[in-house]
């Protein structure tokens, strides 16, 4: 059992550092920001996995660039 629990533990430390990257219409974000991005229609948001956003990005592959370097490990979300 002691080597169960070990396992256990590790698993969760790994779900800590995981993020979700999902697409995010930039006509579903708040007015403020609609008028930062001027004539863009998608962005990307990571959450963590409470559901706090970390990050609001126009590219996928930047959000995922920007949790890897943060030492995420990042996860699509539809």
């Amino acid at each position: 059992m002691n080597s169960e629990y070990k396992f256990d533990e590790e698993l969760s430390a790994d779900t800590d550092r995981m993020v979700y990257v999902k697409p995010v219409l930039v006509s579903d974000l708040p007015s403020e920001i609609q008028s930062q991005v001027d004539g863009v229609k998608k962005m990307f948001a990571v959450h963590d996995a409470d559901g706090k956003q970390l990050a609001l990005v126009g590219d996928r592959r930047l959000a995922f660039a920007l949790a890897r370097q943060h030492d995420y490990s990042p996860q699509p979300l539809h």
